[in-house]
């Protein structure tokens, strides 16, 4: 299928490379042409200006000398012109008359033209009731214009011929790089169809793509600007396919980590039922406990994965409304004060704080970083939360008094799975997952979450929203907002 739509591509660009061969091909056919024309007229105007000049220097001597008789007429059979005298009125065409912006010679302005540019020229000349007719012959002059057109003809025929290959090797060129950029769109498009070894191996040309390297893979002369931007916009899609790849390998590498612990342990107390624990009351109990414990921990892991899966395909719906985040801190802070009882809460605020988000998933997040505080605090720590508005920004805070966070986790402490301390991954039971959660919520309503944190002295997340007035009406673009 791959190699179809490489042919398809392929195909394209040839019909793309023709056409522009050949509207190139009548745009210079077309100069040519016109400049024929031109060089045509231009010789049609400098021979009848040669010959009205010729006309009028024999028409003066004439006038100086006289008629010739018939026996001086031989002699002038070796010069380019005749003089005859005329046993009738001049016959022929004025040419005052026919071209009257030329400038005549006085000597031929009243004379009557015929003429057959390929053999002569005539003028019949009235002279006083003595008539007669100056003939110049055109065969050298004609022959002379007929061969330097033939020889121009010829060049510009080479001349065609040359562009015509000329320009198809040139537009290939060109079109090489959209060519190589549409056989790799047709390779991401097919890429539902590889193999493991075959994402793996394009992942691996992936990483070769920025644009430091441009060149190793797109060769484009400096001043093909409009290429350089298309194959810079698609070196940036395919950044990001590689980084969406990567995630993607990575979320689905920890998801099967996370699941295989507990999986294991439930599998050990399976087999430890299985062979002596069915007659023992304390390991049945022990078991059971153990059981019923993972499958809680493999059931919180599975919705938190559900949930973040859903907002990658943005499926999670908000449904939006003017809410007091202080009474909604307030009802975490007591929620938090029945499920634990081994720290304190306090919950700090003097006036009513509005915003305008979803309740339910605004409530999931504070409750991510409230139970974030309590599973890194110590026993009898003390949790705070904090929520005050300057009329712009609403700011919630979860302060605690644990272990904090080291400096080299603090940029990452948002990232899916990661854990700033795994020795006690299992000891806390978190799965690395909820801030990223938090995270999410958080930045679909407008905001974001700050991180204060020293190692030894705790740490403060703040949730900063766009602050709402207890009687805003719900903007028109948020309404059945879904992200």
């Amino acid at each position: 299928m791959a190699s179809g739509q490489r042919n398809d591509h392929r195909g394209r660009g040839e019909s793309i490379a023709l056409k522009l061969n050949i509207r190139l091909f009548l745009r210079l056919l077309g100069i040519f042409l016109c400049m024929d024309l031109l060089l045509a007229a231009l010789s049609v105007g400098g021979l009848l200006l040669w010959v009205e000049n010729r006309c009028a220097q024999v028409a003066a001597l004439v006038d100086e000398r006289g008629v010739p008789t018939e026996d001086t007429l031989l002699w002038m059979e070796a010069s380019d012109y005749a003089i005859l005298p005329l046993d009738r009125e001049p016959e022929g065409f004025p040419l005052g008359e026919v071209f009257g912006w030329l400038p005549l010679h006085e000597e031929t302005a009243d004379g009557l033209r015929t003429y057959d540019l390929g053999r002569y020229y005539r003028i019949e000349l009235p002279n006083a009731g003595q008539p007669y007719a100056i003939e110049l012959d055109l065969t050298g002059p004609v022959r002379l214009l007929r061969a330097g057109g033939i020889v121009l003809l010829a060049c510009q025929v080479i001349s065609l011929l040359c562009n015509l290959l000329r320009n198809a090797s040139t537009i290939r060129r060109t079109l090489r790089p959209i060519q190589e950029l549409a056989a790799t769109a047709a390779r991401l498009n097919s890429m539902a169809h590889m193999s493991r070894q075959e994402l793996e191996a394009l992942a691996g040309e992936l990483d070769k793509i920025n644009a430091t390297h441009l060149d190793s893979r797109i060769d484009l002369p400096g001043t093909q600007k409009e290429l350089q931007s298309l194959a810079a916009a698609i070196n940036g899609m395919l950044d990001r396919v590689n980084g969406a790849y990567r995630a993607q390998m990575r979320f689905v590498s920890d998801a099967s980590h996370e699941l295989r612990t507990p999986i294991a342990v439930i599998q050990g107390y399976a087999n430890l039922l299985s062979r002596w624990g069915k007659d023992d009351p304390a390991v049945l109990r022990e078991s059971i406990e153990a059981t019923r414990s993972e499958a809680d921990s493999m059931k919180e892991l599975v919705e938190q994965l559900l949930f973040l899966a859903r907002g990658d395909n943005d499926t999670v719906r908000l449904q939006p409304e003017v809410l007091e985040l202080t009474a909604l801190a307030g009802e975490v802070a007591r929620e938090m004060e029945m499920i634990d009882q081994t720290h304190a809460f306090a919950a700090r605020w003097t006036e009513p704080v509005y915003v305008y988000g979803d309740p339910g998933l605004i409530k999931q997040a504070l409750r991510v970083l409230t139970d974030n505080s309590v599973k890194y605090s110590p026993e009898g720590g003390a949790v705070t939360l904090s929520v005050e508005g300057d009329g712009r920004w609403a700011r919630l805070s979860v302060q605690d008094e644990g272990q904090g966070i080291d400096a080299a986790s603090l940029p990452h402490i948002f990232e899916r799975f990661y854990r700033t301390d795994e020795s006690r991954a299992r000891q806390t039971g978190g799965t690395g997952l909820g801030l990223a959660i938090a995270k999410w919520i958080v930045d679909r309503h407008g905001g974001h979450i700050e991180v204060w944190s020293f190692e030894g002295v705790g740490t403060r997340m703040t949730v900063v929203l766009p602050q709402a007035r207890p009687a805003e009406e719900a903007p028109e673009e948020a309404s059945g907002t879904e992200p």
